[in-house]
C-alpha cells in the first residue's frame, strides 16, 4: 500500500453521505411544494386554476409521504449492516412502532394516519366530477398499494434504518380513507369540477 493512502475499506465508508432527520424531511417537503407549484403553473391553462392546484396538492402530498417515510429518521444513521436488519415485515399489529416520532409530537401511529389524509382528500378533489366518481375506489386502492410499496422499500433498504410493519399499512390506509371522506364532503360543497 502506498504511503499516506488510507486503507481501502475506510475510503468506502468515508464516501458514504449520511442524510436524514427532521431538517432533511422539512427541506424535502419544501422542495416538493416548489415542484408541485411548478406543475400547477404548467397545467393551469389546460385544467383551469382550481384543478391545477388540486392536482399539485395531490402530487405534493404523495412526495411528502415518500420523503417522510424513506429518508432516515435520524441524522448520521450510517451503514446498517444487512445481518442486523429484520429479514421480514413485522406482523405484530401495534408494534414495533415507537410512541414518539421525529417530525412532530404525538404517536407514530397517529402521524402515519395523518400523513395519508391529504393524499386521500386531494385525490378525490382533483378528479371529482360526475364522470370520475367511479375512479375513487381505484385511487383509494392506489394509496393502499403506495403504502405497501413504501413498507416493502423500507424492508429492502437497510441503509435507511426503517422497519417494515403491517401496522403502518393499516394506519396509512385508515388515513387515506379519512381523506377520501373529507374529499367527498369538500367536493359536495366546493364542486371543483365547475369552471371558474
Amino acid at each position: 500500500m502506498a504511503r499516506g493512502k488510507p486503507p481501502r475499506h475506510r475510503v468506502a465508508f468515508s464516501a458514504v453521505v449520511t442524510i436524514g432527520g427532521t431538517g432533511v424531511m422539512v427541506l424535502g417537503a419544501l422542495l416538493a411544494a416548489a415542484l408541485a407549484a411548478l406543475v400547477a403553473l404548467l397545467v393551469r391553462r389546460r385544467l383551469g386554476p382550481v384543478h391545477a392546484v388540486l392536482v399539485a396538492g395531490l402530487l405534493w402530498s404523495l412526495l411528502v409521504i415518500a420523503v417522510v417515510t424513506l429518508v432516515p429518521a435520524q441524522w448520521g444513521t450510517g451503514i446498517v449492516p444487512a445481518e442486523t436488519r429484520s429479514p421480514t415485515c413485522s406482523w405484530d399489529y401495534g408494534g414495533p412502532a415507537p410512541e414518539g416520532f421525529w417530525v412532530l409530537g404525538g404517536t407514530q401511529r397517529t402521524l402515519n394516519t395523518l400523513l395519508f389524509v391529504p393524499a386521500g382528500a386531494f385525490g378525490v378533489l382533483a378528479f371529482a366530477g360526475w364522470w370520475a366518481w367511479r375512479w375513487i375506489p381505484l385511487g383509494f386502492a392506489g394509496l393502499a398499494a403506495y403504502s405497501i410499496g413504501i413498507e416493502t422499500g423500507q424492508l429492502a433498504l437497510a441503509r435507511i434504518d426503517r422497519a417494515c410493519d403491517v401496522t403502518d399499512v393499516v394506519d396509512n390506509v385508515t388515513g387515506a380513507a379519512i381523506g377520501v371522506v373529507i374529499g367527498l364532503l369538500l367536493a359536495a360543497v366546493l364542486r371543483p369540477w365547475r369552471r371558474y
